[in-house]
């Protein structure tokens, strides 16, 4: 098993030390979050600030399809699509990746071969959570045989709740060994913690455990990625790599479907976190939907008019 970072190896020596770490986190002030992340969101952005925005949201997705009817010509055509977003404009930019369940990942390898896209495989009994380490770690390492490049695993929401950080915290290393060369990011599923408190301890608890990522939701619940909860981890995250010097990237997911909210993001991002975090390899977008928009948005700067429904492909 890995070793934790020497900064937080006393935090983690005990259940009691790591309690105390986490329950010493500067408490959230609901509304003053709110208000900071709605503020934001008010700023207008200019046609080639706009432009530029659109084009670096499309290569920030990881373009995801996780239903249980997935097939692999639907994988497939995702994989063309994400290397190719607009078959009528080559100077669109690709997606960041391709999301999917560990047994479409050699499925989306062949199928994005030579290009700069990559594979994400959600693991870890993805969305619950709810099996057995060695179930967990099985797919983890399934995924990464298969050639998965970042593996996307869900906490134990169960055993954090209950304040059982010790073993949500064990899970994450031995994930993040079972992963290997793999980026991880690890899901909170911040709609099921219920608090801003319980969102700031579980960044903290994520990103001492080793996580290359935190990200908000499975997109699977009712409430997933929000300005206010991303807002968040993009200061957890700051405080972090001021603290450590480790820099861990954000990666809001679910809900999040039009340019305009993208944009938002963005805006969330580059006025907390600074233009350090302003690259795929430190902010993602996990959408389905979302890419379609982007597209029609990008056509109607670069035409003046939108373009009819068949414009893009329906997912």
């Amino acid at each position: 098993m890995p070793t934790t970072a020497p900064a937080f190896a006393d935090v983690t020596a005990s259940d009691s030390t790591l309690r105390r770490f986490l329950h010493g986190l500067p408490g959230v002030d609901a509304v003053g979050l709110e208000g900071r992340a709605a503020s934001l969101g008010t700023r207008s952005i200019k046609t080639t600030a706009k432009a530029y925005a659109i084009d670096l949201a499309i290569s920030m997705i990881d373009l995801t399809t996780l239903e249980g009817a997935d097939t692999p010509g639907k994988v497939r055509a995702l994989a063309a699509k994400a290397v190719n977003p607009d078959p009528t404009d080559r100077t669109t930019p690709t997606t960041a990746a391709v999301c999917v369940y560990p047994d479409m990942v050699a499925t989306a390898k062949e199928a994005l071969k030579g290009s700069d896209v990559k594979v994400a495989s959600v693991a870890t009994a993805f969305p619950a959570g709810r099996a057995a380490l060695p179930v967990k770690i099985a797919d983890v390492r399934d995924a990464v045989a298969a050639g998965a490049d970042e593996i996307d695993m869900v906490i134990d929401r169960g055993a954090f709740l209950a304040g059982d950080y010790m073993k949500v915290y064990e899970e994450i290393r031995a994930v993040k060994e079972a992963s290997g060369s793999a980026r991880l990011k690890v899901i909170f599923e911040t709609g099921e913690l219920s608090t801003y408190d319980n969102i700031r301890r579980a960044s903290w608890l994520g990103m001492i455990a080793g996580a290359d990522f935190i990200k908000t939701s499975t997109g699977k619940v009712a409430v997933n990625a929000t300005p206010a909860n991303t807002l968040l981890m993009l200061q957890a995250v700051r405080d972090f790599r001021e603290q450590t010097g480790v820099q861990v990237g954000v990666k809001p997911a679910g809900g999040i479907r039009t340019a305009k909210d993208a944009i938002k993001f963005l805006v969330l991002v580059n006025e907390t976190t600074g233009e350090d975090w302003l690259d795929s390899h430190w902010f993602r977008f996990g959408a389905s939907s979302l890419l379609n928009d982007l597209l029609m948005q990008r056509q109607k700067l670069a035409t003046g008019r939108y373009s009819g429904p068949d414009y893009v492909t329906v997912d």
